[in-house]
């Protein structure tokens, strides 16, 4: 395989907001990510973003249509469904119980609690913990036990 282009790697995600900008500032405070990109339109509304966590690349993107784009799928929050999601992101951390602590301590709800989780001698183990955020995305934080 080619190379990915320097700080891309090979597979980044976009999660829709209703509140882009504050969900920016959120996932900073509550999951730790940094801001490599901002772009900002009229009103405030996001245009691009690019949030890091290590090697890993989020973006994230104000929900509704594309009117530039008629073909795009329209970006949806959960907010804007009853809650549903279509799918759920998974970070590794190194100490997943202070993320947790730091995420519940900022608002996100935890809905798994930190716990162990054993695939047996032939795979690995984890650590892991399950999160809504403030406009309900399931996020996973994970931390490797032995593998």
């Amino acid at each position: 395989m080619i190379p990915t282009p320097t700080g891309w790697p090979r597979l980044s995600l976009a999660i829709y907001y209703n509140d882009a900008a504050a969900a920016i500032d959120w996932l900073r405070e509550a999951f730790h990510f940094e801001v490599r990109l901002r772009v900002q339109g009229e009103n405030g509304r996001i245009l691009h973003s690019e949030l890091t966590f290590g090697e890993a690349v989020l973006m994230v993107a104000q929900a509704g249509g594309r009117p530039d784009r008629p073909l795009w799928p329209v970006g949806t929050s959960p907010q804007d469904i009853s809650g549903r999601n279509t799918q759920s992101a998974m970070l590794y951390v190194d100490d997943v119980d202070a993320h947790c602590a730091h995420a519940r301590a900022a608002g996100a709800t935890i809905v798994d609690e930190p716990a162990d989780h054993d695939y047996g001698a032939d795979y690995w183990a984890d650590r892991s913990y399950g999160a809504i955020d403030l406009e309900g995305h399931l996020w996973w934080f994970t931390q490797r036990l032995r593998g």
